[in-house]
């Protein structure tokens, strides 16, 4: 559990602890799924960064939106807060909003890039705020750097597996917001070691 909040890979840790490769991947696969049904729910208020960013697929062809073999994931920030993630099937309309108002208290101010499944927003219950790369790179307010910050750890972390089976990247992508929101390698492994001796709580 402690090779886990540190970062160590399941087979890293399989060499060091002295037990088979799988049983470690077996493990550590518990402790994310563990994590995942214990992540709260909670709504998110103030200033809000929404994004959306691809994970994993083949680095050949297109990147960003629409590209081929990637997992969609849409995040929502609060700033100096925590994160949400959520892996969706695409990036419209249709179903950012529904997220947004599910997580997102009215009267908020929402920051999004350009792109067209915002423009929803502009007469919803909340303040939009748009950031224009091309025009405005940084601005004291008006960005999204947190959830972008967010995006860089995740795939930081993430990279160090060489690839993950898509039916896994679920428990992966709550394992990297839990490590975002829950503070340093003390309080995370203190957390988990709770979690894990009392399941049911």
């Amino acid at each position: 559990m402690e090779h886990f909040v540190a970062g160590t890979t399941a087979r890293a840790c399989a060499e060091i602890v002295g037990v088979q490769a799988n049983t470690a991947i077996g493990f550590y696969l518990r402790l994310r799924k563990l994590i995942a049904s214990k992540i709260p729910s909670y709504e998110l208020s103030g200033e809000i960064e929404a994004d959306e960013s691809y994970f994993g697929g083949v680095r050949k062809g297109r990147r960003g939106r629409g590209a081929a073999g990637k997992v969609a994931v849409f995040g929502l920030l609060k700033r100096g807060g925590k994160v949400f993630t959520a892996i969706i099937p695409n990036a419209k309309t249709e179903t950012l909003l529904p997220i947004i108002q599910e997580r997102v208290e009215p009267e908020s101010i929402v920051y999004t890039d350009t792109f067209h499944s915002y423009d929803a927003l502009d007469v919803s219950d909340f303040h939009h705020s748009r950031v224009n790369h091309s025009k405005l790179f940084a601005d004291q307010k008006n960005h999204i750097n947190g959830i972008e910050n967010f995006w860089n750890q995740a795939k930081r972390h993430l990279r160090r597996f060489n690839g993950i089976k898509q039916e896994n990247f679920y428990w992966f992508l709550k394992e990297c917001e839990w490590r975002f929101n829950g503070g340093d390698h003390k309080q995370l492994l203190k957390q988990l070691k709770y979690w894990y001796k009392h399941p049911k709580r």
